[in-house]
C-alpha cells in the first residue's frame, strides 16, 4: 500500500461529488423558483454554484488558512519540524508542503490544497510544544497520506458546497416570504400550499443532509490516512499515542468552526465527543477509541 494506492480513485470521486452537489444546487433551485414563481433562485443558483466550484478548486486552500488564521514558517523557524516533513516526503515520493503555524495551544493539525504540488500542512503551538518526535512524525505522515491520497481536495470542495445548499435554503425563505407579502394576487390555493410546504421541508432537510455526506466522507478518509500514515513511518504506535495526547488536551481551539472542524485530525471541539449511535451520524471524525484500537492492531511487515 502506497500514499498513490486511492489518488486516482479520489480524483474520480472529486468530481462526482462537484457534479452531483452542482445538480443538487440546480434541482433545489429549479423548486424554490417554481413554489415563489419567479426562476430567480434557479439563475443565481446555476451561476453561483458554477463559480463557487471553480473557485473552490482553485482557492479552497487559501480560503480555509485566511479563516483559520494561520501562518507560514521558514525553515529556520523551526528545523526540527522541517527535518521531519522533508524525510517523509521523500519516504512518500511526495513533493515538499508548504508548513503554516497556528498560534493555539491546543495540539492539532490539518492539511489543505488541491494537490500535492499544492499542498499545505498546518501545525498548532501546542501540537509541536507537546508531542515527542515519534509522535509528531505520525501525525505529519497522517497529514501526508491525506495530500496523497487526495483527501485534502475532497474536504475542501465539500465545505464550500455545503456552504452553498445552507446560502440557497436561507435564501429561498427570504424570497419566499417577500413574494407572499408583496404579491396583491391571492395565491393561497390548497396544492399551492402543499408544494410550498414540500419545498420548504426540503429546504430544511437538504442542509442536513449535505452535512451529513459531509461528515461520512471526512470519517472514512480519517481511517484511510490513519493506516497510510502508520504505513508510511513503520510505527502506528507513534500516531496511536499523538491521538491520545492530543484527545485528552484541554485546551480549546479559538478558531475552531463547524465548516473546517473535519479537516483537523482531532475534532477540534473539547466536550463534545459522545459515542452514542445518533451523535456518531454527525461526528466530523471517527470515535479516537476506534482510530487507536485499528492502529495497535495493525501489522507492519
Amino acid at each position: 500500500m502506497t500514499l498513490y494506492t486511492h489518488a486516482d480513485k479520489n480524483i474520480r470521486k472529486t468530481w462526482i461529488y462537484m457534479i452531483g452537489f452542482f445538480i443538487f444546487i440546480i434541482f433545489l433551485g429549479w423548486v424554490f423558483s417554481l413554489i415563489i414563481n419567479s426562476y430567480v433562485i434557479l439563475l443565481i443558483s446555476v451561476i453561483f454554484s458554477f463559480l463557487m466550484s471553480f473557485s473552490s478548486y482553485w482557492y479552497s486552500d487559501r480560503i480555509v488558512l485566511t479563516i483559520t488564521r494561520s501562518k507560514p514558517i521558514r525553515k529556520e523557524d523551526n528545523p526540527e519540524l522541517y527535518r521531519i516533513v522533508e524525510n517523509l516526503c521523500i519516504t512518500a515520493g511526495l513533493p515538499m508542503p508548504k508548513i503554516f503555524i497556528l498560534e493555539e495551544e491546543q495540539p492539532n493539525a490539518f492539511a489543505t490544497g488541491r494537490n500535492p504540488q499544492n499542498s499545505v500542512i498546518v501545525v498548532t503551538r501546542g501540537l509541536i510544544n507537546r508531542l515527542e518526535r515519534a509522535e509528531l512524525e505520525g501525525v505529519i505522515a497522517h497529514e501526508l497520506a491525506h495530500i496523497g491520497n487526495r483527501d485534502t481536495l475532497i474536504q475542501t470542495i465539500v465545505i464550500v458546497m455545503v456552504g452553498i445548499v445552507v446560502l440557497m435554503t436561507d435564501f429561498f425563505f427570504r424570497m419566499s416570504f417577500y413574494s407572499r407579502n408583496s404579491s396583491n394576487e391571492e395565491k393561497g390555493s390548497q396544492s399551492r400550499l402543499f408544494m410550498f410546504l414540500i419545498a420548504a421541508v426540503l429546504a430544511i432537510l437538504s442542509p442536513l443532509f449535505a452535512n451529513l455526506i459531509k461528515f461520512a466522507i471526512s470519517r472514512k478518509r480519517e481511517f484511510l490516512a490513519d493506516a497510510t500514515g502508520a504505513l508510511l513511518t513503520r510505527y502506528p504506535e507513534g500516531l496511536a499515542r499523538a491521538l491520545e495526547k492530543i484527545s485528552y488536551d484541554s485546551h480549546n481551539l479559538k478558531v475552531a468552526n463547524d465548516a473546517t472542524a473535519h479537516l483537523y485530525i482531532v475534532n477540534p471541539f473539547r466536550g463534545k465527543e459522545s459515542v452514542s449511535w445518533l451523535h456518531k451520524l454527525f461526528m466530523t471524525h471517527p470515535p479516537i477509541e476506534e482510530r487507536i484500537k485499528a492502529l495497535r492492531g495493525m501489522e507492519i511487515n
